[in-house]
């Protein structure tokens, strides 16, 4: 059974994405205006496509993660047991 977790909690996203290997990034030439881009994780160590992320501090990382009222869903388990990478960005409901 997967197991998930939907979370805004700073050291708790810090930690997942350290445990797998995950640096904070944006999505080149996805911004507008004072938007500087898509946020995402990017894992230098499984990626091919290292040209379309841009690292970034977790202070900025974070910034517009609670300016955008953002929530993580990471996925620790897959279904068979085994490590997930797995985390998609969200809304915050009803914040």
């Amino acid at each position: 059974m997967s197991t998930s977790t939907q979370t805004h909690d700073h050291k708790q996203i810090k930690a997942w994405a350290e445990k797998h290997g995950a640096v904070p990034s944006r999505i080149k030439g996805t911004g507008k205006d004072s938007d500087e881009g898509l946020l995402r994780f990017h894992f230098p160590d499984k990626s091919k496509d290292d040209d379309q992320f841009e690292e970034m501090s977790w202070e900025d990382f974070f910034k517009d993660f609670d300016d955008n009222k953002l929530d993580l869903i990471l996925q620790d388990k897959k279904a068979d047991g085994s490590e997930s990478t797995f985390h998609k960005f969200v809304k915050r409901e009803g914040k």
